[in-house]
C-alpha cells in the first residue's frame, strides 16, 4: 500500500515547480515588458505556453542528470521507502523555504542552486556525507551553475555589441523591428526555462518512484504524467506572479530599449539551449540576469547599476548553503519527531 507521505513528497516536489514557476519564470518576460515591447499580460501568456511545451519537446538529460549525478544511487537504494521520502520533502522544502522570502525581497535567487543543496544537505543528513556523488555533482552540476553567469555577460557583451555594429547605420524605426523579434525569442527562452527547470523535478520525482521498486540503476521512471505535471506546475507558477522578480531584473540593472531585451533573450537561449541538450541543470535566474549585465556592459560600464548586480550575486552565492543548512536541519528535526 502507497504511503500518504509518497503522495506528499510528490505532492511538495511539484509545489517546487510551482514556487520556481513564479519566482524565476519573472527573468523570462523581464527584459520584454520592461523594455515596453509588449503588453504585460501577452508576454505572460506567450511565455507560459512555452514553460509548458519546453520541458515536453527538449528531453529529458537534465532530469536524469538530477536523479543519479548528486546522491550516490547504490546509496538511495539501501534507504527505506519512509525514509528517502522524508529526505526528499526535507530537500524540496528547504528549497521552498529559501525560495519565497527571497521572490517577496525581489531577489533572483537560483531554483538549481536551491534544490541541489537542499538533496545535498539533507542526503549528509539521510546517509551520510559519503552519499554525495562529489566529482559528479562538480562535473555535472557546479561547474554548469558557476560557468553560466561568466557565459551570460560574454555572451550578453557580444551579441549587443555584434547587433551594435551592424545596425549601426539602421534607420531609428529599427526598434520595432526587435520588437518584433522578441516575440518568438521570449516564447523559445520560456520553452528552454521550461525544460531545463521543470526537468529538476522530475528528477526528484523519478528518484521517488524509483525507491518504491528498490531500483536506482538502469532506465529511470519518468512516465508521461510526470512530464506533464512538472511542466504543467512551472507553467501556472509563472502566471501566478514573478513581476517582483521583473522589477529587479528589467529596471533595477540597466535600462532596457528593444534591441537590449532582444539580445539578452537571444544570449540567454543559446546558454540554456546549450545547458539542456547536455544535461547540465543551469539557473534561468543566473543565465538572464548575468547577460543582462552584459549587454549593458557593452552598451557601457557605467550603464550598469552595479550595486543592483552586487546583491543579485549575494543571494546567488547564500542560495546552496543556506538551503543545504535548511534541509539538513529539517530531516534531522523530522527524523528526531517521527523516530526513523
Amino acid at each position: 500500500m502507497d504511503s500518504p507521505l509518497l503522495y506528499f513528497s510528490i505532492g511538495l516536489t511539484l509545489c517546487f515547480a510551482f514556487v520556481n514557476g513564479f519566482h524565476d519564470g519573472g527573468n523570462v518576460i523581464a527584459t520584454l515588458v520592461c523594455s515596453r515591447s509588449m503588453k504585460p499580460f501577452r508576454a505572460l501568456l506567450l511565455a507560459a505556453i512555452g514553460e509548458f511545451v519546453g520541458p515536453l519537446i527538449l528531453g529529458t538529460a537534465v532530469a536524469r542528470t538530477v536523479a543519479t549525478s548528486i546522491l550516490k544511487p547504490d546509496m538511495l537504494e539501501q534507504l527505506s521507502s519512509v525514509s528517502l521520502e522524508l529526505m526528499v520533502i526535507s530537500a524540496v522544502g528547504g528549497a521552498i523555504a529559501w525560495k519565497l522570502p527571497t521572490w517577496y525581497l525581489g531577489l533572483p535567487s537560483s531554483g538549481s542552486h536551491a534544490l541541489i543543496g537542499g538533496l545535498v544537505g539533507a542526503g549528509m543528513v539521510g546517509m551520510g556525507a559519503e552519499s554525495v556523488s562529489v566529482d559528479k555533482v562538480v562535473v555535472a552540476v557546479i561547474i554548469p551553475l558557476l560557468v553560466s553567469p561568466i557565459l551570460g555577460i560574454i555572451f550578453g557583451f557580444v551579441v549587443f555589441g555584434v547587433i551594435r555594429v551592424l545596425c549601426s547605420r539602421a534607420h531609428r524605426g529599427i526598434g520595432r523591428f526587435f520588437e518584433s523579434l522578441q516575440r518568438p525569442t521570449v516564447f523559445f527562452l520560456a520553452a528552454c526555462h521550461g525544460s531545463n527547470d521543470a526537468q529538476k523535478s522530475m528528477g526528484v520525482i523519478a528518484i521517488i518512484l524509483a525507491s518504491q521498486v528498490g531500483e536506482m540503476h538502469g532506465e529511470l521512471p519518468l512516465p508521461m504524467w510526470v512530464i506533464v505535471s512538472c511542466a504543467a506546475s512551472l507553467a501556472l507558477g509563472l502566471t501566478a506572479g514573478g513581476w517582483r522578480i521583473v522589477k529587479t531584473v528589467g529596471y533595477r540593472i540597466c535600462r532596457m530599449e528593444p534591441v537590449h531585451s532582444f539580445a539578452s533573450q537571444f544570449s540567454s537561449i543559446l546558454i540554456i539551449l546549450g545547458a539542456s541538450i547536455m544535461g547540465g541543470p543551469v539557473s534561468t535566474t543566473q543565465v538572464v540576469a548575468s547577460s543582462v549585465m552584459g549587454v549593458g556592459a557593452s552598451r557601457r560600464l557605467g550603464g550598469v547599476r552595479w550595486s543592483a548586480a552586487a546583491h543579485i550575486a549575494y543571494a546567488w552565492f547564500l542560495t546552496f548553503p543556506v538551503c543545504a543548512g535548511i534541509s539538513a536541519g529539517a530531516l534531522w528535526g523530522l527524523k528526531r519527531i517521527l523516530a526513523v
